[in-house]
């Protein structure tokens, strides 16, 4: 990293409004604070969304905010009770702080505090920009031989480390994922980690199904426009499955795919809704009252799954680098942002404006 203060940050002012801004670098504001000069940089689905849409939900966009939260950067600065980092260490940053004291987070279910404050959701800044500032117990040491590329691809792979413990994978059961996207792909790549014997990765584009084949997945499907009980009966049938899956995972947030998935789910089964998508769909309820499926959401990754997450890269158990598709000049952030949405490549990565 060349040794600059440049602070140049990725803004969203509205939808499909970006500049770029040179801001003041953030100061500590805790003796338990570290500052991070950040390397790289992963596009998500929430960020294209917010730059297409200027919301996500409630989080509505109302102030110009910096993008970006899938990050992996350098320790440059320890406030003066850190004591896990240093300057110098290389890490994953968990972009999301809570507050610590409400009853989720006492219980240990910190991703559902009320008050998270988490980069690039409304009005938090996010990470695209040349430093950021977190506490140090949010910041993940990479091991030497794990790349700060990699390290950027914890995030993501923390969000499928938290659905796949949803879904309670156990050795030998099967598992269709919905959706061959980076947390899809992910998911697949954790349920086999995690010791499934049969994951089926389901998409509509044929590139993704070939890349996921190639990556975690045993057998790949292709839905049809027809019924969703037509198209799960095919799906059983083509991958052996006949008596239903274990778990199934929805990481597309698409109604046929949620229609469906009720439907490929096994009589006691468990069904984990990942994906985001419209606020209201049509729903197979008789279904899933006759099967006693047990349906569970997925938001975001709470307490290990970070650090399970590093541990899957470093082993090897889980090859995040393959995701990688590109690394774009900090200055080609907007471009990158159009590629995602023209789904070019599988993750992007946008190089910290300090990264020469």
């Amino acid at each position: 990293m060349a040794k600059t203060d440049s602070n140049l940050s990725f803004i969203l002012n509205k939808p499909h409004d970006v500049a770029f801004e040179e801001r003041p670098k953030p100061k500590l504001e805790s003796p338990y604070d570290v500052l991070i000069a950040i390397n790289y940089t992963g596009i998500c689905g929430s960020d294209v969304h917010y730059w297409e849409e200027g919301r996500i939900g409630s989080f509505i966009l109302k102030d110009p905010m910096v993008l970006g939260h899938e990050s992996a950067g350098t320790i440059v600065e320890v406030g003066s009770a850190v004591k896990s980092v240093k300057v110098g260490d290389r890490i994953a940053l968990e972009p999301g702080t809570p507050c610590r004291r409400c009853t989720p987070c006492l219980a240990g279910h910190y991703n559902l505090c009320p008050d998270m404050r988490f980069a690039a959701s409304p009005p938090i800044d996010g990470t695209l920009a040349g430093y950021y500032v977190s506490p140090e117990d949010f910041c993940y040491k990479l091991p030497d031989h794990v790349s700060l590329q990699e390290g950027a691809l914890i995030e993501p792979l923390a969000v499928a480390v938290h659905i796949t413990k949803q879904a309670e994978i156990t050795p030998g059961q099967s598992v269709v994922v919905m959706g061959a996207g980076p947390v899809g792909l992910l998911c697949c790549a954790v349920a086999k980690a995690f010791g499934a014997s049969t994951v089926v990765s389901v998409d509509i584009q044929p590139s993704r199904l070939e890349f996921a084949a190639s990556y975690a997945a045993t057998h790949t499907f292709t839905p049809e426009r027809v019924p969703a009980g037509e198209n799960a009966a095919r799906l059983l049938k083509e991958t052996g499955l006949e008596g239903g899956a274990d778990a199934v995972i929805d990481a597309s947030g698409a109604e046929p795919s949620i229609q469906t998935s009720i439907h490929v789910v096994r009589r006691g089964g468990v069904y984990v809704q990942g994906g985001m998508g419209k606020p209201d769909i049509t729903f197979p309820i008789m279904e899933l009252c006759i099967k006693e499926v047990t349906a569970k959401g997925s938001f975001r990754y709470g307490s290990g799954d970070y650090k399970l997450a590093v541990e899957l890269v470093a082993s090897g158990k889980v090859n995040v680098k393959k995701l990688i598709s590109e690394t774009v000049r900090f200055e080609e952030a907007e471009q990158a942002f159009k590629d995602v949405k023209a789904g070019k490549g599988i993750k992007m990565l946008i190089a910290g404006p300090n990264e020469k």
